[in-house]
């Protein structure tokens, strides 16, 4: 036994004083990259989570308030959006006049717990194709047919730039990918990111920021909140 926990010790040690990428020993960031890889092979985009029925969501307990300062204005917001050259605001009501998706899925933590969660919004796809976001030549995105006229990422921020994520743009047009403005039949509130939040189901819940303020559309691999303190930037399940 001491031997087995000298052993543990030893290697233990040589993984933590490794060179660091990315803010993380050489070792584990390498394990995630090869998480990430994994994980982008088996991803479909034709794929979906399974659906439970509505009287089965419950509220999903509040986890971080990265992002959201007290005193905001949910009257004032705008989004923003930045995509092959072009910026543009758009309003909530620009979003609400989207397709209306209703789901009801499992949300999962990367804290280890879930809940089902009935969610309703517009797909980032439908968003994506009305305002011809994504792609090079300016045009609707479109996954199946011409996966390589899309940009590689999607990077969204708070308004107040205090949390931020990255995606890659397979996940972010998956039909489970919602630009989301109620949870269970009613706005949503301002603890769970009042006026407007992202959810997926193929992503862990840290990747789900809450209060979008910024969307920006891009070839250059967003920087992530939580990826900076050394968590898996894919986040896929």
């Amino acid at each position: 036994m001491g031997v087995g926990a000298a052993a543990g010790f030893a290697g233990w040690k040589w993984v933590t004083t490794r060179p660091e990428g990315g803010d993380l020993g050489q070792p584990l960031r390498r394990t995630l990259e090869f998480n990430e890889k994994l994980a982008k092979s088996y991803f479909n985009e034709t794929r979906v989570a399974p659906t439970f029925p509505r009287e089965m969501a419950r509220e999903p307990r509040l986890t971080g308030e990265e992002g959201l300062p007290a005193g905001f204005d949910p009257l004032t917001w705008r989004l923003e959006v930045v995509g092959a050259g072009d910026a543009r605001t758009v309003t909530l009501e620009d979003i609400k006049r989207l397709p209306r998706v209703n789901m009801t899925t499992e949300h999962k933590c990367i804290e280890g717990w879930s809940e089902i969660v009935n969610w309703t919004g517009a797909r980032l796809s439908d968003f994506a194709a009305a305002y011809k976001l994504g792609t090079r030549d300016g045009t609707s995105p479109d996954v199946r047919d011409r996966p390589r006229d899309l940009v590689r990422y999607v990077g969204l921020e708070t308004p107040d730039g205090g949390y931020y994520v990255g995606m890659d743009m397979p996940s972010a047009l998956h039909p489970q990918t919602l630009l989301c403005y109620e949870m269970g039949g009613r706005p949503l509130s301002m603890e769970h990111g009042a006026p407007l939040r992202l959810v997926t189901t193929v992503k862990y819940g840290l990747k789900s920021i809450k209060r979008i303020g910024r969307i920006t559309f891009t070839d250059e691999r967003p920087r992530d909140f939580w990826a900076e303190q050394g968590y898996d930037w894919y986040a896929g399940l």
